[in-house]
């Protein structure tokens, strides 16, 4: 089967020439200049493949500009690249690397990767400052790719191991596509990019989206705090910021004064954006917050095209989106093929009609969504979906742990975090508890908020109370 997107790339690269088209702290890159670091480095790739079958590239970094030089080498090549958060920690990568077959390993010189390479390939050059290292080789079978797979992306699962998402070419493409025509993005914007690529916010909002009518993307290094992010709006004349929820709140407690005059365009998703914080934004800067949500399986599905009311917007084009009592189903030409480590789980979550049921209770009001609530024990923290019951499963392996129950709980600022409370023996510490999580978990997976009790509070019928666990973070503790 031929792949979708070298040729999609391969034109939109082409067209645009010596237009600006990544650009982070180190450097920048004009389409042309793109297009032949991608070939060069998509040669390296290339060399070594087997016959018969495609090469499974990880990209395991941050946002950078060599970043983008290895996802779009890995299509070229013809080889299927595995878009790993950076945040994932080393025995997450090693469950990604044999779960998924794995070949090679696109990744920063300082990451811990030692469970998951045999070795650093030598090379000329062609990825900059990241290094491509070979996987080592797991005794279990990998699993088949569909024919069709070009992108594989991952979504947090429920037993620690992140579900791989397969994507078609027709999909990625559609994903892009349909943004670009549903948002207005043109070749006139600068987009500040604040959120992973290998997110979905990112991902389908500003790379092969931004690449399409010749935009420019901009990509910063580190912790985005709000000093930064004025910094590169200031740097670039950015017209499009792209963030999670958490900066959007940040910047409105630094409350600054200067740095969005460039700024038309706010966008969030991946959790709840709080009304106030919206507009305190917008007071504060006069840019309007645009909403959008999205599901990981089923890519962007709604806008909110005038930034002004709470709803997350209309469907955007390509999507058919069902608010209905029992939750919200969705079909999109961006959608997902199934799950390549988990079989039949992707499947499941498919009605008869290929609607695809996202977990979201919410309503419809005069075509714009609104969420209510949730369907399934799936807690959204920054952006990324956690389950609950693997955290509290992980918790009670701990030594001197005798019960736990985490669930989604708001910090000192009002933000969403993961919080925990656990019964333990005397002696067992709160800092000791983080330490055998993130021994196992990455870290946006390790409790925020951590309570030790002498045992759970219960309600009538012997279950954990949440209303009653909630109020025990409220009230003074030793810990």
């Amino acid at each position: 089967m031929r792949a979708v997107l070298p040729d999609v790339l391969t034109e939109a690269l082409a067209r645009h020439g010596d237009r600006v088209a990544v650009t982070d702290a180190d450097g920048s890159l004009g389409y042309a200049e793109l297009a032949d670091r991608a070939r060069a480095a998509a040669d390296r790739i290339a060399r070594h493949a087997t016959d018969g079958e495609r090469l499974r590239v990880g990209l395991y970094a941050t946002n950078c500009v060599e970043y983008v030089v290895g996802y779009l080498a890995t299509v070229y090549a013809g080889a299927v690249p595995f878009l790993a958060d950076s945040a994932f920690g080393p025995f997450e990568l090693s469950r990604i690397a044999e779960d998924c077959g794995l070949d090679l390993l696109i990744h920063a010189p300082s990451a811990d990767v030692r469970d998951v390479v045999d070795e650093s390939l030598t090379d000329d050059g062609e990825f900059g400052f990241l290094t491509v290292s070979r996987v080592r080789r797991y005794s279990t079978p990998r699993p088949r790719l569909l024919d069709d797979t070009e992108v594989c992306r991952f979504t947090s699962g429920s037993t620690g191991r992140p579900n791989c998402i397969e994507f078609s070419g027709a999909a990625v493409s559609a994903a892009a596509a349909n943004w670009v025509k549903g948002t207005g993005l043109s070749a006139d914007d600068r987009i500040a990019c604040f959120a992973a690529l290998s997110n979905g916010l990112a991902f389908n909002t500003s790379l092969l989206a931004a690449f399409l009518p010749g935009a420019s993307l901009h990509l910063s290094h580190g912790l985005p705090t709000a000093s930064r992010v004025v910094r590169l709006l200031e740097s670039t004349a950015a017209t499009r910021l792209v963030a999670f929820p958490a900066l959007y709140e940040s910047i409105v407690r630094r409350s600054p004064e200067e740095g969005f005059a460039t700024v038309r365009t706010a966008i969030s998703s991946g959790a709840p954006l709080r009304d106030t914080v919206r507009e305190e934004f917008t007071r504060l800067t006069g840019v309007p917050i645009h909403n959008y949500y999205g599901v990981a399986e089923t890519g962007p599905l709604t806008y909110a095209a005038d930034g002004r009311g709470s709803g997350l917007g209309a469907p955007l084009p390509g999507v058919d989106l069902l608010a209905e009592e029992h939750g919200i189903r969705v079909r999109s030409e961006s959608m997902g093929s199934r799950y390549l480590n988990a079989p039949g789980v992707f499947e499941q979550r498919l009605d008869d009609e290929g609607y695809y049921r996202t977990g979201d209770q919410g309503q419809l009001r005069d075509g714009a969504l609104h969420l209510t609530g949730r369907t399934s024990r799936m807690v959204n923290v920054g952006g990324r979906k956690i389950d609950p019951i693997e955290i509290a499963e992980v918790l009670r392996t701990a030594h001197g742990v005798l019960d736990a129950v985490a669930f989604e709980a708001e910090n000192q600022h009002g933000e969403p975090t993961l919080a925990a409370v656990v019964a333990t023996e005397p002696g067992v510490t709160a800092q000791s508890l983080r330490t055998h999580c993130a021994a196992t978990l990455p870290s946006f997976k390790v409790p925020g908020i951590l309570r030790l009790v002498d045992r759970i509070p219960a309600n009538s019928i012997g279950k954990p109370s949440i209303e009653r666990l909630r109020r025990l973070l409220g009230e003074p503790h030793s810990n």
